[in-house]
Order: C-alpha cells, then structure tokens, then sequence
C-alpha cells in the first residue's frame, strides 16, 4: 500500500512540473515583445552566424556575418533575403518562420503539447503544420527561446541556436521594412 502511495505522489510531482514548466515559458512568451540575440545556423552542413532582432508578430530582421552583405528581413507577411548579387522574395506564410514568429500560435501549440526536458538544459516541442516540422528549444533556466529546427522551402534541415538572448529592447520599427531590390 505504502508502495501505491509513493507511486503516485511522484507520478502527480512529476506531472505538476511538467506543467509548471508549460505555464512558465507560455508566461514568458505572453510578456516578450521582442527578442534580440547572436545565431549560429546549420543548413546542410553549412554554418552561417550573425544577429537578429526579432519583433511579434512575425518580424524578423536578422544580418549575417559574410562577405556579401546577407540580410533576412521579414516585415509580417513578406520575407526577403537580399546579398550584395541576389534577392528573394517570399510570402512569409510559406516558410515555417510563419509559424514560429506567431507567438500566438505558438502559445496555443505549446498548451496542447508534451514537452522533452534534454539534459536538464533544454525544453522541447515538436510538431507538424501546415507541412512543416519544427522543433522549439527552451532554455531550462530562463525559459527564454533558444532555437529552432526545421525544414527550409527547399526541403533542407536548417538548425538554428541563438546566443546572448535579449528580451524587449528598445527596436526600431523601420529595422522591419522590407529592403529594395538590388
């Protein structure tokens, strides 16, 4: 009998964790307005870095670290990626940054997920939509987002792991207009 009881007294610790951890990074994400941090992303084996600023809803402006200017710029229902030679223009809702620059959505999935606590260092939540597999990473301490993987428009593994993450700083609104065409 003893034995039950200890059972389930760990059984409903565990599951009382399980989502107080939930509630708290749906907390964090409810009171972030805009994130700021350094990224290092995996492509295919090709690794690129560089800063972002990212805005709810669904902004984004990230510059790389390369020779030929890259920029990605989301103004909320267009992307671009423009190099010093190149530029692409998509509509956001097409590419799986859609989903994870939507911090509503991202709430809602979150509540009807399970998370995967990794080494007691990251929270994960997988899930399919709209096509697309992604895969959202937490820190375990600040609870803050801390990357994505996902697969890119041409059907690539992108991994991406952001650094010196920075929550509601001051941004300027025109850092999100979409560049011109070279």
């Amino acid at each position: 009998m003893m034995n039950r009881f200890i059972f389930l007294f760990l059984l409903f610790s565990i599951v009382e964790a399980s989502a107080n951890i939930k509630e708290k990074i749906i907390q964090n994400l409810e009171t972030t307005n805009n994130l700021t941090f350094n990224f290092e992303q995996n492509v295919n084996g090709k690794t690129e870095n560089g800063h972002c600023a990212l805005s709810y809803p669904q902004k984004i402006f990230c510059k790389y670290n390369l020779k030929n200017n890259k920029i990605l710029v989301s103004n909320g229902k267009s992307i671009v990626i423009k190099t010093n030679s190149s530029y692409y223009l998509y509509p956001l809702k097409r590419t799986p940054l859609n989903l994870i620059l939507n911090k509503k959505f991202l709430i809602n999935k979150i509540k009807n997920l399970d998370e995967r606590i990794l080494d007691k260092k990251f929270i994960n939540f997988k899930f399919f939509e709209e096509d697309f597999e992604v895969n959202i990473f937490f820190d375990y301490n600040t609870l803050d987002l801390i990357g994505w993987q996902t697969t890119d428009i041409y059907q690539n593994l992108s991994i991406t792991f952001l650094d010196s993450v920075k929550r509601n700083q001051k941004l300027n609104s025109n850092l999100f207009n979409l560049p011109q065409q070279n």
